[in-house]
């Protein structure tokens, strides 16, 4: 075969971009490039994928701590 589709050419780009990326980063490009040709995918077709909204829950309202109250004789007296 001629052309880039014969086996020791495939091979070849293989292991160049093993060399190249390294171990660690092909699986994670090759995960990228998956999820990029699938929303390519489903974009050219008009499949939405259903939106997750996630509804987000107000902090607990904290009152503010009360000033103690002081008996007449802690009072400051001006």
């Amino acid at each position: 075969m001629t052309g880039w589709t014969s086996p020791t050419h495939i091979i070849l780009l293989l292991l160049l971009a093993l060399l190249l990326f390294g171990a660690k980063r092909l699986p994670e490009i090759g995960r990228s490039l998956g999820s990029g040709m699938r929303e390519f995918k489903d974009s050219v077709t008009g499949h939405d994928a259903p939106v997750e909204t996630h509804a987000l829950t107000p902090p607990p309202v904290e009152t503010p701590a009360a000033a103690p109250v002081k008996s007449p004789s802690e009072r400051e007296t001006v």
